[in-house]
Parts: C-alpha cells; structure tokens; sequence
C-alpha cells in the first residue's frame, strides 16, 4: 500500500479479516488460495507483491 500511495495511484484496499464479502471476492480471485496480498490491475491478478510487476501492469518508472 505504501508503494502505490507513494505514486499516488488510487487503490481500495479491502481485509479479508473483517470484510467477509473480501475473503469470497479473494477466493474467487485466486482459485480457492487464501493467501494476502493479492493486487488486481485491470484484468490482471497478482498474488503478492512484485514491485516490478505492479509497476510494469501501471505503466511507471
């Protein structure tokens, strides 16, 4: 979350703990794996964080 508030991207962040309806959405997300994070950019899903993959599918430098 750092990361994408440092570049000022807008994002939602949703916890899995106290959201019910965000532990559903993950799951369906990622196939039944309940792991964090898990970032979505378009129609990309990306299990973890990958610093240069999230700034690859945002397109910054």
């Amino acid at each position: 979350m750092e990361f994408l508030a440092a570049k000022g991207v807008p994002f939602v962040k949703r916890d899995v703990v106290k959201d019910p309806g965000a532990i559903d959405e993950l799951l369906k997300l990622t196939g039944g794996v309940r792991g964090t994070p898990v970032i979505v950019i378009g129609d990309k899903v990306l299990r973890g964080f990958d610093r240069g993959k999230v700034s690859e599918l945002l397109g910054l430098s």
